[in-house]
């Protein structure tokens, strides 16, 4: 009796998912409905978008890249992300769209954080990653892409403190805060870190960058007493021969004694730090030393491009971004996946690419 019923709901199972009826589980994701936007709808298709995920993050169309700017603020999740408000392929003009949520899985979009709207920005603005300063004031910073297509960093902040989504952020009024340095190509300059705090009360942050004249990506070191004025040290933090540009990099302790998240400005006997880098299309690490007082990091390991090296994902995922969530005493790991659709169906289904995390 036992093996029959096994059979008779293996059947009804299998004709119930053949009739195109479906069976629902009930876990949701970022939520959006069909009739708020009508352009996700795919003529030809019998349940409209097959291939959109229930459960990853996913903006309601057109196209995304890089995760930005993650962080937990006065009880709410934010991401933001490269986004392309104009279709489902990557071009110029990307935004920093925006989203929030009180659990990770639930989203809310909102309107666009950063649009480019500035002669320093004009072409784009591109990835960057969010700091939250001492008093629980949230900053920015982010690449811009000029009128020249030179790739320039700057910041933003909220305009209103008490909104409790950040809904509005305001550009600092001197931007450009950093330029590229001699001998980094003008195009191979951006997305500046999450800030740590040294000992001695500076800030410090790295941009990714790439010397033709070294033939050498590196992570670019800069320090700054008020995070609004900043001055690159003489060496990168941390160089290779790999060759490439080092985009999305990402620095940050880590415990070896299994503590699960601590804060990036961390240090102490008992911390490692994490050197991340997005080149030949993986998010690549290594493990090492930081050495604040001679602001050099010092890997166990080094990049050499291989397949030997250390990777997050052996799959479609890129340009990751982490951040620590303090509430939960966390590191939270975001991370884009391009899928492999051709651009002729993206377009057709008006969407591309998720976040993971």
């Amino acid at each position: 009796m036992g093996l029959f019923k096994i059979l008779f709901w293996g059947i009804f199972c299998v004709l119930l998912l053949r009739s195109g009826i479906g069976i629902g589980i009930g876990i949701s994701g970022p939520h959006y409905s069909e009739e708020d936007f009508p352009a996700l709808e795919v003529t030809g298709s019998s349940n409209k978008q097959p291939y959109r995920t229930s459960y990853h993050f996913q903006s309601p169309q057109n196209w995304l890249n890089d995760p930005n700017g993650p962080m937990h603020y006065n009880g709410v999740y934010h991401l933001f992300y490269q986004y392309n408000p104009h279709g489902a392929v990557f071009g110029d003009g990307m935004v920093w769209a925006h989203s929030v949520s009180y659990d990770l899985v639930n989203w809310i979009h909102l309107d666009h954080a950063l649009y480019p709207t500035e002669p320093y920005d004009i072409n784009s603005c591109w990835s960057g990653s969010a700091t939250i300063l001492p008093g629980n004031k949230p900053v920015i910073l982010y690449t811009g892409i000029d009128a020249n297509k030179c790739q320039v960093q700057n910041l933003a902040t909220p305009k209103n403190l008490s909104d409790p989504l950040l809904t509005e952020w305001v550009k600092f009024s001197q931007n450009p805060i950093m330029i590229p340095p001699e001998g980094v190509e003008p195009d191979n300059f951006r997305d500046p870190t999450t800030a740590w705090q040294g000992p001695d009360g500076k800030w410090r942050v790295v941009v990714g960058g790439h010397s033709h004249r070294y033939n050498r990506g590196m992570a670019i070191l800069y320090h700054s007493v008020d995070f609004f004025h900043w001055t690159k040290y003489q060496d990168p933090l941390y160089s290779s021969e790999v060759e490439g540009m080092w985009e999305c990099p990402d620095f940050y302790p880590v415990y070896i004694n299994g503590t699960n998240g601590v804060d990036t400005s961390d240090l102490g006997p008992d911390v490692k730090h994490v050197m991340k880098a997005s080149f030949n299309s993986h998010d690549y690490y290594v493990l090492g030393n930081y050495i604040p007082e001679k602001e050099k990091f010092l890997p166990e390991t080094h990049f050499t491009g291989g397949f030997l090296d250390l990777r997050y994902d052996y799959g479609k995922f890129y340009a990751s971004k982490t951040f620590f969530d303090n509430v939960k005493s966390r590191r939270i790991l975001w991370g884009w996946v391009n899928e492999s659709d051709s651009t002729k169906d993206d377009i057709q289904k008006g969407w591309s690419g998720l976040q993971v995390c």
